[in-house]
């Protein structure tokens, strides 16, 4: 199963959001608190609760939980679930109605639960998100059903409801799956592959690397850009993390340091042209600083006019140079 949870302060419109469902025969209630099973009862009993705390915004949770499409589920045992989940998290004293959906295809529920219990005191939403996964998977076990790979045991990520939605619209696979892709098939071009040989590979393929590197030259994490997309390996999955990829190539921190420097540093060029809109020669970098070989200050690296050609965005950044160069000499 897997769980989505959005803390809100609208519980009107998710409220009417699922009754709409089972109004038009797409959803049904399984379980609530409730005396009457309308909007304007349930406002009434909510609000009942809410001046408890007044000041407090996003008083509840809208929790949608989700089973794979082969799963089967009755009714009962979705219910039972669902009163399951609530108790492990801690709401045993507040207010809840759960919904069945039948317009997906595959068996899902949700859940609206004020945070606010009947004696005025606040669920704390401190680590929910773990919290929820760590009742997921208990409940997987306790009911037989399907297990699945908590989000830190996950080899690739999954995509999310924007980028889902987004291929739909676009019908092509979003930035994340085309870069697992990438990255997937340059690791099984070749075994044992160098990391020189794996950087490459991705460069082939328009995908450049950047290391997270400490001074003492070890490297603690990975990036992947391409086309404007830029994504840490942590994100994209645990396949694709530095502890794990080094794993599956032939790397040596000592004799790859060069690689990881060059690639790095090509990256900071990079950047560095992109504002300048110009390379600059070492003789060019050399005369800026070595005064006796200049015959006339205005030709010093720093001593560039409106008149050089750049942009006024690098004119202003060579001018501020020179006056920091002035002020040194």
């Amino acid at each position: 199963m897997t769980g989505n949870q959005i803390k809100g302060k609208g519980f009107r419109g998710a409220l009417r959001y699922n009754l709409e469902k089972v109004e038009k025969g797409v959803a049904e209630i399984l379980g609530h608190t409730f005396v009457r099973v309308n909007e304007q009862s349930i406002m009434k009993e909510i609000q009942i609760v809410k001046v408890l705390r007044p000041n407090l915004q996003k008083f509840f949770y809208h929790t949608s939980i989700n089973f794979p499409p082969h799963e089967v589920v009755s009714n009962e045992t979705m219910k039972r679930i669902a009163l399951d989940y609530l108790a492990s998290l801690g709401f045993d004293q507040h207010q809840y109605i759960i919904f069945r959906h039948h317009d997906a295809n595959h068996p899902h529920l949700h859940i609206l639960v004020n945070r606010i219990g009947y004696d005025g005191k606040v669920l704390s939403d401190s680590n929910d998100y773990a919290r929820s996964e760590k009742v997921l998977r208990y409940l997987e076990k306790k009911y037989n059903l399907t297990e699945v790979a908590s989000s830190k045991k996950a080899v690739r990520r999954a995509p999310t409801k924007d980028e889902l939605e987004m291929m739909k619209r676009t019908n092509a696979p979003s930035h994340k799956l085309k870069m697992q892709q990438n990255i997937r098939e340059v690791l099984q071009a070749k075994n044992h592959q160098t990391l020189s040989e794996f950087i490459e590979g991705l460069e082939k393929r328009g995908v450049k690397t950047k290391f997270n590197i400490a001074k003492t030259g070890y490297i603690s994490g990975i990036s992947y850009s391409t086309n404007g997309f830029t994504i840490t390996g942590s994100k994209l999955g645990a396949e694709f993390k530095w502890t794990k990829l080094k794993e599956k190539i032939d790397y040596n921190a000592e004799r790859d340091l060069i690689s990881v420097l060059r690639i790095n540093t090509q990256g900071a060029q990079s950047s560095s042209q992109a504002i300048t809109g110009r390379e600059y020669s070492k003789s060019e970098k050399k005369s800026a600083f070595d005064t006796s070989t200049s015959a006339a200050p205005h030709q010093s690296f720093f001593q560039i006019n409106d008149d050089a050609g750049l942009d006024p965005a690098a004119t202003l950044k060579l001018k501020s140079k020179r006056r920091r160069w002035k002020r040194i000499q």
